[in-house]
């Protein structure tokens, strides 16, 4: 064999070697897009404790006024869960007093726009921790940034350890008004 020869066999064998190594690497960069597989979405509203029953006494929303305003932050995967952050600051009339509650819960679809749910409870710069069950209606809204509008059943549960004074544990009966993006 002459020497030219050679050369151009090692020349093939090496040309070959790079298309075998570089064409995997080369389809797999040009294989389908990746999709994230969660996307995120949000809602706003306001919410009105109907009923409370606390420490033996049940008040109504005509004896002492107040309104939350509910703020939430929603993960949804390609199931029927969701993660949802909610934060709802709140006003109450008498005493006047102004709280916030950190909501985080987890949300499952049920079907024909109807979702069930619990939500942990942490209200801020308070001795009150819970838990709120919830069953929640929407109807789509059709093109456009919102999504959604709906309207939420809560049962807020909430434990009172205040330090030196009696334990109350209210239980409130609430409605949740808003629209989701």
């Amino acid at each position: 064999m002459t020497a030219a020869v050679t050369h151009r066999r090692r020349c093939s064998l090496e040309r070959l070697f790079w298309i075998l190594s570089v064409a995997p690497i080369i389809s797999l960069g040009g294989g389908s897009v990746a999709h994230a597989q969660d996307s995120i979405g949000g809602h706003i509203g306001f919410v009105l404790p109907l009923v409370t029953h606390a420490g033996g006494d049940t008040t109504n929303i005509g004896d002492n006024f107040s309104i939350g305003f509910p703020v939430g932050i929603t993960v949804k995967g390609n199931g029927k869960m969701a993660f949802d952050l909610e934060f709802v600051p709140s006003i109450q009339d008498s005493p006047r007093h102004v709280a916030l509650t950190v909501h985080p819960g987890l949300l499952r679809s049920i079907g024909h726009n109807f979702t069930v749910g619990t939500r942990l409870a942490f209200d801020v710069n308070s001795s009150q921790f819970g838990f709120t069950p919830l069953l929640n209606k929407s109807w789509p809204i059709e093109g456009g940034f919102l999504k959604a509008y709906f309207v939420e059943a809560d049962l807020p549960v909430r434990f009172d350890r205040p330090a030196g004074g009696p334990s109350t544990n209210p239980v409130t009966f609430a409605l949740h008004f808003g629209v989701g993006f």
